[in-house]
């Protein structure tokens, strides 16, 4: 496998470092957690105000599924191989949330590949939900990741204001509304799972309920980063 093992230690470093500073890869400021949470807004604020470098995991994950093998990516593969019917209809959401490659992790050694060849003079805020707990953590260091967890009620908000701009990716399916139900479910485990890995892993964590305007969740990011 090319990710989450010993060589993405070695990759995460250019300078053939030893093991305690490969694992850190310190200019990078780490956001994750659920979809239409508010994380591509944060780090888009944050990389503005800061003048640092924005790196968005969905805009490479076309990228990346090319960069891959079937060997290394099986899940990503199979999801490849099937109709919008199986993926988003013919599964149920907890078997959506147990195959799908980003949330298992697949080609997460892709993104410290790009990251590690970005120069280390300007810190990088790197964004998405394919920033699993689990593989940040060894990588990271107090002060330099968040994961933003948003309520049901706020990503249907959320994601409702997406659709009515953009269009929803749910429509080729045979069954628009019985997919996106399926999707908000998949996602509400997939939050849960991240509420619980943070807090087993003593990481950050801001609940998303709309509560807190936009301004104020940067700050509290902010405040989280120690800017």
């Amino acid at each position: 496998m090319r990710w989450w093992t010993a060589g993405i230690v070695a990759s995460a470093t250019d300078n053939g470092a030893g093991p305690q500073e490969g694992r850190s890869v310190r200019h990078v400021y780490w956001i994750g957690g659920g979809s239409g949470a508010g994380k591509s807004t944060i780090a888009r604020r944050l990389a503005g105000r800061h003048g640092w470098r924005l790196y968005a995991t969905d805009d490479v994950m076309a990228d990346h599924a090319r960069r891959t093998t079937a060997a290394e990516a099986p899940l990503l593969h199979a999801f490849m191989a099937m109709d919008m019917d199986e993926r988003w209809l013919r599964r149920s959401p907890r078997t959506m949330l147990d195959t799908f490659h980003w949330f298992r992790g697949e080609a997460f050694g892709l993104i410290v590949e790009d990251l590690a060849r970005m120069p280390r003079e300007t810190p990088v805020v790197v964004e998405g939900f394919r920033l699993l707990p689990h593989l940040v953590e060894p990588l990271t260091e107090p002060g330099h990741a968040v994961w933003l967890l948003p309520t049901p009620e706020f990503r249907r908000a959320a994601f409702r204001s997406r659709a009515a701009s953009e269009g929803s990716f749910t429509q080729r399916t045979g069954d628009p509304l019985r997919a996106e139900h399926n999707i908000a479910v998949r996602d509400a485990l997939f939050t849960e799972r991240l509420h619980e890995e943070t807090a087993r892993l003593g990481l950050p964590a801001l609940t998303v309920d709309g509560t807190l305007t936009e301004d104020e969740l940067a700050e509290r990011v902010s405040e989280i980063f120690r800017l």
